[in-house]
């Protein structure tokens, strides 16, 4: 009996872009995490403001107490 040859399977996923996709996984573990500006915490990388998750929550919700009191004024 004969053995059958393994077919040649086509990429599902083109080179270019599987190769973009290694060198941004690269790029992001050799980025560090910077500091929360407020408590000094570790900050997530992708936000663009030095806040930690907390702070950026309690930026937040004092957003929203503040425009909740605005019309009470008028």
């Amino acid at each position: 009996m004969k053995r059958k040859l393994p077919l040649k399977s086509e990429p599902v996923i083109a080179p270019e872009i599987l190769e973009q996709a290694k060198r941004s996984l690269i790029s992001d573990n050799l980025r560090k995490p910077g500091k929360c500006s407020v408590c000094g915490a570790d900050t997530s990388l992708g936000t663009g403001e030095p806040l930690c998750w907390v702070c950026r929550r309690l930026k937040i919700s004092a957003w929203r107490d503040n425009e909740q009191q605005m019309p009470a004024q008028e």
